[in-house]
């Protein structure tokens, strides 16, 4: 027990239920255990991990979901425990605060990059890594969003630790001044481990508040009505992104760094 493959295998089960050799090569991550459930519906799967840290479900066709938590903490410890297993390509259903006037309820973001605001990526690299999707794997989900024709925005955004911001107006200052599109916990994270892990990684979010104004900050109703809304969305997307580029043997990581 004293190499990192080694470590993350005996604590992959530990902490999602599940035997890392019965999990498929690709990966859904989400924080909400109602995307778990809903995929474990629509394929008919048993779900995994109830009543510990993290579920997951897997279908016949070799796409696992795996809910690992809040927070930058816990996405680095799932993409650690991922790299015993080496996936083809992980995908992130995350949600997110809209910070511009363009970004409105129901909106998808597919991120180029995330600001490291989080500090648990310090952990893996220097400060001036940057924090990037593998960019074949943000292709092909982007033109699905187009061929469907769904409303979604591109560009930067920002990862923070601070569940409890809102109020703090110092705080709104400075994310206008870096001019971001949204604000999550977890993306850059999972960029930059995914990066440290040789793990392809991508992400699309999808817009659930606009924090920077009063009235636009989640409430439980507020979070109701962009689940019954939205969710059942998010989750066909990523399912048919996942499904369609391991259908069609998609090479994502066609260079070495």
């Amino acid at each position: 027990m004293i190499e990192k493959k080694a470590i993350s295998r005996n604590w992959f089960k530990r902490y999602t239920g599940a035997d890392p050799d019965t999990i498929g090569s690709w990966i859904l991550l989400t924080n909400f255990q109602n995307y778990v459930e809903k995929f474990a519906e629509i394929f008919e799967t048993q779900i995994y991990g109830k009543g510990g840290p993290m579920t997951l479900a897997t279908n016949n066709e070799g796409l696992t979901i795996i809910n690992f938590g809040i927070g930058s903490s816990n996405a680095a410890t799932i993409m650690d425990l991922l790299s015993a297993v080496n996936p083809k390509g992980v995908l992130f259903l995350g949600k997110c605060g809209g910070l511009k006037k363009t970004t409105e309820l129901g909106h998808f973001i597919l991120p180029i990059a995330a600001i490291r605001g989080e500090g648990t990526s310090d952990d893996y690299f220097p400060k001036e890594v940057p924090a990037m999707p593998s960019f074949k794997l943000h292709k092909y989900v982007s033109q699905i969003l187009v061929d469907r024709n769904i409303e979604y925005r591109t560009g930067v955004v920002y990862t923070t630790n601070r569940r409890v911001w809102e109020h703090d107006a110092d705080f709104k200052e400075y994310l206008k001044k870096i001019r971001v599109l949204g604000i999550d916990m977890e993306t850059a994270t999972l960029f930059i481990t995914g990066f440290a892990n040789g793990i392809n990684r991508g992400a699309l979010l999808l817009v659930s508040d606009t924090p920077m104004i009063p009235e636009g900050v989640k409430t439980e109703e507020s979070d109701r009505e962009v689940t019954r809304k939205y969710v059942d969305l998010h989750i066909q997307l990523g399912i048919e992104a996942m499904t369609g580029i391991g259908g069609e043997g998609e090479t994502i990581k066609h260079f070495t760094y």
